[in-house]
Parts: structure tokens; C-alpha cells; sequence
């Protein structure tokens, strides 16, 4: 069966639905739903794409999206091999503006959280000690039910309308164009790229899989993605390149060409103009030690 871009939520009986996931990899499928989703990680690794944004994701990653957001947690290829052990976790809240009432958030006592739902149309990725705090607000959140439960959603939104600790994720020109019946035609492009952005990836061959001319399929990503392919795959390489970076203990040419780069001055240029620092530096930056 092929996947639905526009993801079923369970038919709530209740004002909010919290959720414990607990799989071998995040759902694979682009999607988007009709409810507000505060999400985070507990335990993972790979790439996220929201809206029109790609960047790698790990342990504490957390954001809040507004409804009809196209979002997906890709794990890394290794949750996908068949002997593998690895597990992820994360907890999701999903929510309707109307939980409490079509006139509740149209109340002046709401107007910060009112205006945190309008902000959170382009997604909201949580830092700094805000997203401390929420990490573990939400990891309570499961026990918590009944009226409590309101109250401490109630009380999340509140802290989070109150802070400037967050970034926004899609850019200020991004907006949903994506149709249900063009799902299996994304996610292929998507699975494609992230199986074999290593190597040198052929326009030509991706557009096949789309049923489409080059021409035909660049227009069409490039209107559907606020990007061009050769960005997309560019966002891939350089998300892989910052794993590694932070993670493994290998140079600077090595991740070079395991991301999918014939020469260290391309990456590096390439690399400056996404992040605006080197990969030097970002490794400064960023590998733990």
C-alpha cells in the first residue's frame, strides 16, 4: 500500500493526544495532519525535513509545527538494516486550535499563546534552556491526564510563548503545495537521495522515477520545495557531513568524500556557503569529545 502524504490521527475523545514512540526507525513517510504536533526526541539519529528545511537531527531534538506542515524524521540507513538493534523514541503532542473551544485562544488573556500558534505556521526548532525545560515537561506529560493534563499543556504552550529560544525552520516564502496523490512520487525522490547521495546522483535518473523530463521534473520540485534538486541534494550531503563531523573521529577529507564530494575546496566552499563557517571550524565547534 502506498503511504498517505495527509497522516491519520487517531479520532480524539480527548482535548490532546500524547504519544510515546518506541520503534525501530521514526516513520519513514512525508506527511502532514490537521493538528498543532510539539515533538521531540528521546533517543535517534538521521535527517528531519519540515516545510523546506533539511538538516540532520539527534537526542534532544525538539520542535513545534503548525497544522498541515509537511514533516518527516528520517533515520540514519543503519536503523534500516535487517540484524539491526538500534531503537528510537520521542514523544509527540498533537493537538486542534479549537481543543478548548473555537473561542478560547480569542481571549486576551491568550494573545501570546494565539500569537505562538501564528509563529509556529512556519515550525519552531526549540533551543537553548527552553528546550531543556520542555524536554522534560513532555516526558511527564504521559503520566499526567484529566484536567492536569490540560493545565500542563496549557502550561508548556504558555512557557513557550514567553521565550525567544527558538528558530524558525521554513523560510519566510515556504508554504504547503504538496497534494495527496503526489506522496509516492516524493517519497521516492527522497529515498533515492538518501540512499545514494554518496555517489554522483543523475538528474536524469531521478526524474525517471517521477515519470518526468529533467526539465519537467526540475520545475516541478523547484515548486514544490521552495529549492532546487541540486540544493536538496546539496542540504543531504552537508546534513551527513555535520554527523560525521560531530560524531565520528574522521578528517576533514574523509567526510568529504563520504558525503559525497570529489574534491576537498568543492566541500569546503560548499560547506561555508550552507553553515557560514568551515568545516574546520564547525568541527571546533561541535565534536564532542
Amino acid at each position: 500500500m502506498k503511504p498517505l502524504l495527509e497522516k491519520s490521527i487517531e479520532n480524539l475523545n480527548q482535548s490532546y493526544l500524547v504519544k510515546t514512540l518506541k520503534e525501530p526507525f521514526f516513520d519513514p513517510n512525508w506527511h502532514f495532519h490537521p493538528h498543532y504536533q510539539l515533538f521531540t526526541v528521546i533517543k535517534g539519529t538521521g535527517t528531519r525535513f519540515i516545510g523546506d528545511d533539511i538538516r540532520h537531527f539527534n537526542i534532544g531534538d525538539t520542535v513545534f509545527l503548525a497544522p498541515n506542515m509537511p514533516h518527516l524524521w528520517r533515520s540514519d540507513r543503519e536503523y534500516f538494516e535487517k540484524d539491526s538493534q538500534l531503537m528510537t523514541e520521542g514523544i509527540v503532542v498533537y493537538f486542534k486550535e479549537d481543543f478548548l473551544g473555537s473561542e478560547f485562544f480569542e481571549k486576551s488573556e491568550m494573545y501570546d499563546i494565539k500569537t505562538l500558534l501564528k509563529k509556529s505556521e512556519r515550525g519552531l526548532d526549540l533551543t537553548g534552556q527552553l528546550k531543556e525545560e520542555l524536554v522534560e515537561d513532555l516526558k511527564n506529560l504521559p503520566v499526567v491526564n484529566g484536567f492536569q493534563g490540560i493545565i500542563k499543556l496549557l502550561s508548556i504552550l504558555d512557557k513557550l510563548s514567553k521565550s525567544t529560544d527558538y528558530q524558525y525552520i521554513a523560510s519566510t516564502t515556504y508554504s504547503n503545495t504538496h497534494k495527496i496523490s503526489e506522496t509516492e512520487r516524493m517519497r521516492l525522490v527522497h529515498e533515492y537521495v538518501l540512499k545514494h547521495f554518496k555517489e554522483n546522483i543523475n538528474l536524469s535518473t531521478v526524474a525517471s522515477l517521477s515519470n518526468m523530463t529533467d526539465a519537467a521534473f526540475c520545475r516541478y520540485f523547484k515548486s514544490r520545495t521552495n529549492k532546487t534538486f541540486s540544493d536538496f541534494v546539496k542540504e543531504i550531503r552537508i546534513g551527513n557531513a555535520c554527523k560525521m563531523l560531530q560524531d565520528e573521529n574522521k578528517s576533514i577529507s574523509q567526510t568529504c568524500y563520504e558525503s559525497g564530494y570529489n574534491t576537498v575546496s568543492n566541500f569546503n566552499n560548499q560547506f561555508k556557503s550552507l553553515k557560514g563557517v568551515s568545516p574546520k571550524q564547525y568541527q571546533k565547534l561541535h565534536r564532542r569529545t
